[in-house]
């Protein structure tokens, strides 16, 4: 087929299965949607595709989108709450150490392909660290393929289902000023190219929240964000996450999939007690605390939070700051301390 007969088809079954969530009910209807929709042609065989370039828009609208929750007043807030955030990336990487054991203990991986499917960071920095390290890639992206997958499917169901009582959130919004949409899209992609330039990791999302974060802070009103460009964000990477699905993705290394499925359910739940326990003594509420803590992806856990009005500035601080702790310190961690224990 040609590619782009593909790509109009997944686009197409990608808003389908937003149409259908819509209908439905679901949360997250517009994340959600997609990823199902696509996921299940995908796996069925139906010959779809979803360009690279869509994960990258889809990312760089939830980081814009984001940014502009951080005003002055609000990011003095989250500040104060500095522990937590350092906890949450302790806890990170307490999650890793205890991923990799499990995997090698139970699914036989061997230590470098078990610990670069362990960390909770970037899947795409975590797949181009473990080539680099000798791991095995197809494993790698496995692992957190479904980790993804099966966090973005649990937690808004069971998040909507435990604050099913607070008031709908996600209304919509209408586009205040053109112009100063236009200036927000054009410095956000000013900074994506920047954070592109020197490599940073999830160059796109971190840019565009980066930029409208400090316009906040600077309590410059450029513009709102349309409701309509937020949910074609949530489109995209639904779409995106979906089509990383093949036909032979049930079939393929069934203990490593239940390893990997029975560990991650067990990582909410952890996450879920923790972050209860710290609501009861910090103040914060506890579906907020726990959102923070669960290691999904960012733009799928802010999105959650941003959907739900689950405490939106200190849930994309804590994962942006877990994300930057796993990223810049899992293959230090692996060269200095772990590759030197070599194989038993």
């Amino acid at each position: 087929m040609d590619k782009r007969y593909a790509v109009i088809m997944g686009f197409g079954i990608a808003l389908i299965g937003a149409g259908l969530a819509l209908w439905a009910q679901l949360p997250l209807p517009w994340l959600l949607g997609p990823l199902l929709a696509t996921a299940i042609t995908r796996i069925s065989g139906l010959p779809s595709r979803c360009p690279p370039l869509v994960n990258k828009l889809g990312r760089w609208v939830i980081g814009l989108s984001l940014g502009l929750y951080f005003t002055p007043e609000v990011a003095a807030s989250v500040a104060g709450n500095w522990p937590l955030i350092l906890f949450g990336m302790l806890y990170a990487m307490g999650l890793a150490c205890i991923g990799c054991w499990v995997y090698r203990r139970f699914a036989g991986l061997d230590l470098p392909t078990a610990w670069f499917s362990a960390a909770i960071g970037s899947a795409s920095e975590m797949a181009n660290m473990a080539q680099r390290n000798g791991a095995r890639l197809d494993q790698v992206v496995a692992v957190h393929s479904l980790r993804v997958l099966l966090i973005v499917l649990i937690v808004p169901f069971a998040f909507q289902w435990y604050v099913g009582d607070l008031p709908e959130v996600e209304r919509y919004v209408a586009l205040s000023s053109w112009t100063g949409l236009l200036m927000l899209v054009a410095g956000s992609l000013a900074a994506v190219w920047v954070c592109e330039r020197f490599r940073l990791p999830n160059g796109w999302m971190l840019g565009a929240l980066l930029f409208a974060m400090l316009v906040s802070l600077a309590d410059i009103r450029l513009s709102t964000l349309p409701s309509w460009l937020s949910w074609a964000g949530q489109l995209c990477i639904g779409w995106s996450l979906g089509d990383k699905y093949r036909p032979d993705f049930l079939r393929t290394a069934p203990r490593l999939s239940a390893v990997v499925s029975v560990s991650t359910v067990l990582a909410i739940g952890l996450s879920a007690l923790i972050g209860w326990g710290l609501a009861g003594l910090t103040g914060v509420s506890a579906p907020t605390m726990i959102l923070s803590l669960i290691p999904g992806g960012i733009a799928e856990m802010t999105i959650t939070a941003k959907v739900l009005g689950l405490g939106v500035p200190l849930v994309t601080a804590m994962q942006v700051m877990r994300m930057l702790c796993v990223v810049f310190s899992t293959e230090t961690i692996f060269r200095r301390l772990l590759r030197s224990r070599g194989e038993p």
